[in-house]
């Protein structure tokens, strides 16, 4: 059994549960026990089965049973947690992932009755060192060596992660776990990213109940871990998250807090915008670097580098750094933007990093979700920290809020291949940055509180994108990152968001602002049921218009004309779906409409002239195409629609002439065809060949796209004066042409 036919067999049978299908539902639960093998399973299925029997015979019979409804909801439960017993089982046969053949390995359970002391302990013991080192007593600290207590946090980690259900002894230490003060917070929130892993690969309500606490917890670093945990969990498992009042619950307690709406709508927009990251990645690939390179060979002389290094130089800028970018004038531009992403939290480093994942520190796969903070003995193991300038570096690093936390650790261990000054000029550069931007941060958290828990969210983000898209044996684990993260679709989280609809409008801002019109427009409807808005009905109708809807776009944008919200724009975008809606006679008027309010507008001229040669009204048509070239003398777009009118009402001279404009600065397919049109009309037959010639050469022109764009043309060829009986003898001609 393949880990794809055991995923859409569970998935099938959480579907018939949730719909209350649970006839269907048991019998495919029995298929999957036999199937795989797990006969232990089958008296538990027996007896729900048995039961649901009961309550089906009962209930025809009009038995009256006021539990009915409580015992009904009791079975759905006890069928998920079957189900997930069975699906876990399974995988743990059959599953070739890396996630269960670490969990098959994995034997070293952990005692817990004293496992939180020997971790606190350690601490103490530091605490100790360090106040000894202060003293200058040497101190041997063999005995409590910091890899051998990482090497306990990661078993922790992997028991928490590989654990079904949380049991009341691993509930209870993970809650003094997480209140002891002496267990440094990147610990804790290493350990928060294991109940992510956990819940995301075994349904459990006591896991819901320590993330809850953990996200009470006061540190940022932890708070926000738990925030992201919960909100992929109540993603995953909306379906039955309705069986589960209690931690539905817990979730609109949580809610009345206006801090928690906050911090919920930050995520959410941060987990839409992880979706930019391919985009960006391109970007980057196919724009911003190519343009780089290019102007690089150039560099060196136009601002004189090795001047740079001259301590005599002053503050003055160089006023040769605005001559670098003349070679390439996009890339300023290019690179302004890039700024913009990046200040708005965009994961502008994932191509940059992707390559420097292959460090040992990565094969241990718990250190995806490891934070960044310099005392990690992974980084001292690899790197001398007794070196100045490697601490500096560091030190300079872990302050980055731009960086993730995996990317962090790239560049660390990026360290070794580059020369000591190359460090102290990177440390020095980074720690003025990081100073400047620490300070700025300072004063934004006075007037934004959850700035500093955003950049936190973000870069965890950030980390688990990383895991899911570049680790090695990605393809074994489910790609978050693939979800539509439609929150405002799923029954628990858009029932929490549609209870503030300020949140809700800037979700929906967001999705529309990045060109996620679907996505936009389900929100915006949502909100117009709400409060009609002549801006949400525009904004509607053009995720509509941009998803190709030009019906639903029409009436949304004909409900907007009911509002005094920019008319002129409204018709334009109406007279637009009736264009595309093949009905140039009503777009006609609706551009007339709008001609009134801007009678020089040269779009709205251009389109009341397509209106026009679509209602076959040639003459009326060149009249709005010559206005437009009078307007615009250089508007190259008018000559194609002027020489096609004239050639259409036989002026034929006056099409020669246009077309002819429009060959010698930079043809397409169809304007060599047009040309070879208005020659053979003109009796030069030859050259009308030849003009065909170099249109079906055309790269993205094929042979028979050009015969079918000939046959559509052929009546006007006819009308102004070509022999028909002639076209078959021109046609085969024109075949021999392209043969040779």
């Amino acid at each position: 059994m393949t880990d794809k036919e055991q995923n859409i067999q569970y998935a099938l049978i959480c579907r018939h549960l949730t719909e209350r299908k649970l006839k269907p539902a048991f019998d495919q639960l029995e298929t999957l026990i036999k199937e795989s093998e797990q006969p232990l399973f089958l008296d538990e299925w027996r007896n729900l089965e048995q039961t649901y029997s009961f309550m089906l015979k009962y209930t025809v019979e009009g038995i009256k049973d006021p539990e009915r409804q409580r015992i009904y909801r009791s079975l759905i439960v006890s069928a998920f947690s079957l189900l997930d017993k069975v699906y876990d089982g399974v995988r743990q046969k059959y599953s070739s992932s890396l996630e269960f053949e670490k969990k098959r390995s994995f034997e070293s359970r952990i005692d817990f009755s004293g496992y939180l002391s020997e971790l606190e302990s350690f601490e103490l013991e530091d605490d100790l060192e360090n106040l000894l080192s202060e003293a200058d007593v040497v101190r041997d600290k063999s005995t409590a060596d910091a890899s051998e207590l990482q090497n306990k946090y990661v078993r922790l980690f992997y028991h928490i992660w590989f654990s079904n259900k949380l049991s009341d002894v691993e509930s209870d230490f993970l809650g003094n776990f997480y209140q002891s003060e002496l267990i440094p917070v990147p610990y804790k929130s290493f350990i928060t990213s294991s109940l992510l892993m956990s819940l995301l690969r075994y349904f459990d309500t006591e896991k819901f109940s320590v993330l809850f606490d953990a996200y009470e917890n006061e540190f940022p670093e932890i708070s926000q871990r738990a925030m992201i945990a919960l909100l992929v969990a109540f993603y995953q498992y909306d379906d039955r998250m309705e069986f589960y009042p209690a931690i539905t619950g817990r979730l609109k307690l949580l809610n009345e807090n206006p801090d928690f709406k906050r911090n919920l709508e930050t995520v959410i927009i941060q987990f839409i915008r992880s979706k930019e990251t391919e985009k960006i990645q391109k970007k980057i690939t196919d724009e911003i670097i190519p343009e780089m390179i290019k102007i690089s060979p150039t560099l060196k002389d136009k601002i004189n580098l090795d001047s740079l290094m001259d301590e005599s130089l002053g503050e003055d800028k160089n006023p040769e750094w605005e001559k670098i970018f003349e070679d390439s004038p996009g890339l300023m531009n290019k690179m302004e933007e890039f700024s913009e992403m990046q200040m708005e939290g965009a994961d502008v480093f994932m191509s940059s990093f992707s390559m420097l994942k292959m460090f040992p520190f990565f094969s241990e796969v718990t250190n995806w979700f490891m934070p960044f903070f310099a005392s990690n003995p992974e980084i001292s193991n690899s790197i001398d920290m007794n070196d100045e300038v490697n601490s500096r570096f560091i030190k300079a690093i872990d302050f980055a809020p731009i960086l993730c936390n995996s990317d962090k650790y790239s560049f660390c261990f990026s360290l070794k291949n580059l020369p000591a000054e190359n460090r102290e000029f990177m440390a020095e550069g980074m720690k003025a940055e990081m100073d400047q931007f620490n300070e700025l941060q300072d004063d934004e958290e006075l007037t934004d509180p959850g700035k500093k828990a955003g950049l936190i969210s973000n870069q965890v983000i950030q980390d688990l994108y990383r895991f899911y898209k570049l680790h090695p044996r990605k393809a074994g684990f489910e790609d978050i990152f693939a979800w539509r993260f439609d929150f405002h679709n799923k029954k628990t989280l858009g029932e929490i968001l549609k209870e503030d609809d300020t949140i809700l409008r800037n979700i929906a801002e967001y999705y529309f602002s990045k060109n996620y019109y679907r996505e936009a427009a389900e929100v915006f409807d949502y909100l117009l049921k709400l409060e009609k808005s002549g801006e949400l009905y525009q904004k509607l109708g053009y995720c509509y218009q941009q998803l190709n809807d030009f019906g639903e776009a029409l009436e949304t944008y004909k409900k907007a004309e009911l509002y005094d919200l920019n008319r002129k724009w409204n018709l334009n975008k109406i007279a637009l779906c009736y264009r595309n809606l093949k009905q140039p006679e009503k777009a006609l008027e609706y551009y007339r409409m709008a001609e009134k309010l801007d009678e020089d507008n040269l779009n709205i001229q251009l389109n009341i002239g397509h209106c026009l040669l679509e209602l076959g009204k040639f003459d009326e048509a060149l009249k709005s195409y010559f206005k437009v070239e009078y307007l615009a003398p250089g508007n190259k777009k008018v000559w194609r629609p002027i020489g096609w009118c004239s050639f259409l009402i036989g002026k034929k001279q006056q099409a020669e002439k246009y077309f002819q404009k429009l060959v010698d600065d930079d043809p397409n397919k169809h304007d060599l065809m047009n040309m070879g049109h208005v020659q053979w009309s003109l009796g030069k037959r030859k050259v009308a060949l030849d003009f065909y010639k170099q249109s079906i050469n055309q790269a993205e022109f094929t042979e028979s796209e050009f015969f079918k764009v000939f046959e559509d043309d052929l009546p006007h060829l006819i009308e102004q004066g070509i022999d028909s009986d002639d076209v078959p003898i021109m046609l085969d001609q024109l075949r021999y042409f392209v043969e040779e």
